[in-house]
């Protein structure tokens, strides 16, 4: 058997230069990733409610317009993907509301986000709620502090605080 059919049936770690480089990178405290998380929900609904109700009166015409947040709408769960897809890659893991917490997520195969990887982000929320929160508890139990959102987008967030540069936990 020659190399290229061996290495066809081995297992390689996946580890790459930009896995080491972030070696050390102070990670973002649990209340900080909770603020983050919650202003962004916060900014969502404030972005999602103008778009039902525009959509529910101008484009279905409905003369009762009742406006309900439920995960089982594919509306809503559209402008969730969208609001966290997109700002995660446009603000490259640093939405408003990580802004705010002073965190950012950091891909761990490049130097950026790239747009599939802040969409599963948003895909990742949706999986830790369903896991009846256990997705974000997960924080205190991965020694690297990933919940399910990081481990499905191969992502760390990380403290952007300049105090926690020179910390020693």
């Amino acid at each position: 058997m020659n190399a290229n059919e061996q290495r066809g049936r081995r297992f390689y770690a996946h580890e790459s230069s930009r896995v080491h480089a972030l070696q050390g990178a102070p990670l973002a405290h649990f209340w900080q990733r909770a603020l983050g998380f919650w202003l962004d929900l916060l900014i969502a609904l404030l972005l999602w409610a103008p778009l039902e109700y525009g959509w529910k009166r101008f484009v279905l015409h409905e003369p009762h317009i009742d406006l309900n947040w439920d995960f089982h709408e594919k509306g809503n769960v559209a402008v969730m993907l969208l609001y966290w897809g997109l700002s995660n890659y446009f603000g490259n893991g640093r939405t408003p509301g990580k802004w705010v917490a002073r965190t950012r997520a950091v891909s761990l195969t490049g130097e950026r986000l790239g747009l599939w990887q802040s969409i599963e982000r948003g895909l990742g929320y949706g999986a830790a709620v369903l896991e009846g929160g256990l997705g974000f508890a997960q924080y205190f139990w991965d020694k690297n502090r990933m919940c399910a959102q990081d481990r499905l987008a191969e992502t760390i967030v990380v403290d952007t605080r300049k105090s926690s540069q020179t910390e020693d936990d």
